[in-house]
């Protein structure tokens, strides 16, 4: 099954895929769904009517994690094009739930930044409460997949040895359209995974190349914290970035950004000059 949180004229709901349609459930969004148990047996929102999926307007998947977690350095191709070795653990960082943007939403690139960078990233969606878990367990907590693009400031992000500067931004990293349940999509073990601007593709590879797969990350990351219903895990991008290109390419406005995975779905956000009353 497929969930979603999407923007009505009643507010904002978690949504169930039924078809062509998205059916409103009595849930603000996808996180509060799931810390509800079953997904699947949420009942209707009373009074409200089904959504066309192709006109919906898609809310962050997530609208408020608890936390959202991010892996870097994780697809074998883009560590050996940053010329670095392969870690031995994975490579953490967070951001903040501000920092999240509907799928389909515009994607306002900071006034501050001159190198606004793409990664497509295969989310994960924690179902349950994990902590100190086995990989096992960690795999059963896992309620499903979404499509992320962790946008990256670089020139932010390259100003310390820290990375949270340029990757936090807000509003800055679409996250959905859907909860993607994980046998639908074999547990996301080998799907394409491609990010385009202006439909020419930067990013094409497969989940198959991660070196921590998401049951790995979650399971890492569940001995430092507790996971809640609702935490999102970006697990790391694969080669094809704009800073690694020679020249380096970046984002800019009129541009659209795609973010897909096999399965999934897929992102578009067009890129659009930041509101100067947001400065």
């Amino acid at each position: 099954m497929r969930f979603a949180t999407i923007r009505t004229g009643g507010g904002i709901t978690a949504a169930r895929l039924d078809g062509d349609v998205l059916v409103p459930l009595a849930a603000a969004d996808v996180g509060e769904l799931l810390g509800m148990g079953d997904p699947a047996s949420a009942p209707a929102r009373p009074g409200a009517a089904p959504v066309p999926a192709r006109a919906a307007d898609f809310a962050p998947v997530v609208l408020r994690p608890s936390k959202v977690i991010c892996v870097g350095l994780n697809y074998r191709a883009h560590i050996l094009e940053t010329g670095r070795e392969l870690p031995e653990y994975p490579t953490l960082f967070a951001k903040f739930a501000d920092s999240l943007l509907g799928a389909h939403d515009d994607l306002a690139l900071p006034a501050v930044s001159s190198r606004p960078d793409w990664e497509v990233e295969l989310g994960v969606i924690i179902g349950r409460p994990v902590h100190r878990a086995t990989p096992a367990e960690a795999a059963a907590a896992i309620a499903g997949y979404t499509v992320v693009n962790d946008v990256s400031m670089r020139d932010w992000q390259r100003r310390t040895v820290q990375w949270l500067q340029g990757k936090a931004f807000e509003r800055a990293t679409p996250a959905g359209p859907y909860l993607v349940q994980p046998d639908e999509v074999g547990h996301a073990a080998d799907l394409e995974i491609r990010c385009s601007v202006d439909d020419q593709v930067m990013q094409r590879s497969r989940t198959s190349d991660l070196l921590f797969g998401p049951a790995e990350i979650a399971a890492y990351a569940s001995q430092i914290a507790t996971l809640q219903p609702g935490d999102l895990i970006a697990t790391g991008t694969p080669d094809g970035v704009g800073d690694a290109r020679t020249p380096p390419v970046y984002l800019k406005p009129g541009q659209v950004l795609r973010s897909f995975i096999e399965g999934v779905g897929e992102c578009v956000n067009r890129c659009v000059e930041e509101d100067p009353g947001h400065r």
